[in-house]
């Protein structure tokens, strides 16, 4: 089995600089706003955003599901790189490593998610059940949308 079989990539041009697009990720008060795909809304319990530093969070679906989130920030290189450990909780043995890059595009930054599960199994599991990629252009399409409206 090949990293490509566990792995997610989904990207997005967004128009604003890298600082910017990135800046949306270093305080909670902006992440919470577009987090997560439409519908779906986000409470925080806790956020450090450095390295070793945790957000843990409640996503809330547009059907009143609550799925308890948990992130661990494994890297941070502003203004082009943030890779993290998502899981359920800490400790989570099924929890999946992102790394999230920013990439200089003219004007504009390419942003890069690219996801790796512990198993192909998972990574069908995410797409089939849970529609990640769908989920994953939602939500880079709302903070395309919150950096253009908000921060910009």
């Amino acid at each position: 089995m090949t990293q490509h079989d566990r792995e997610i990539v989904i990207s997005r041009l967004i128009d604003a600089p890298p600082e910017l697009v990135f800046s949306a990720f270093t305080e909670v008060r902006h992440l919470s706003q577009w987090w997560g795909p439409e519908g779906f809304s986000t409470t925080t319990k806790s956020f450090t955003f450095r390295e070793g530093g945790v957000w843990d969070f409640v996503m809330h679906g547009p059907d009143g599901t609550d799925y308890p989130e948990w992130i661990t920030f494994t890297e941070i290189d502003p203004p082009s790189r943030i890779a993290l450990l998502h899981g359920e909780s800490a400790g989570d043995p099924n929890a999946f490593e992102s790394v999230l890059t920013f990439a200089p595009a003219g004007a504009a930054t390419r942003i890069e998610m690219l996801t790796v599960f512990p198993t192909r199994e998972l990574r069908d599991e995410a797409v089939e059940k849970y529609h990640a990629v769908e989920g994953g252009e939602q939500t880079l399409a709302n903070l395309a949308a919150y950096v253009s409206e908000v921060l910009s």
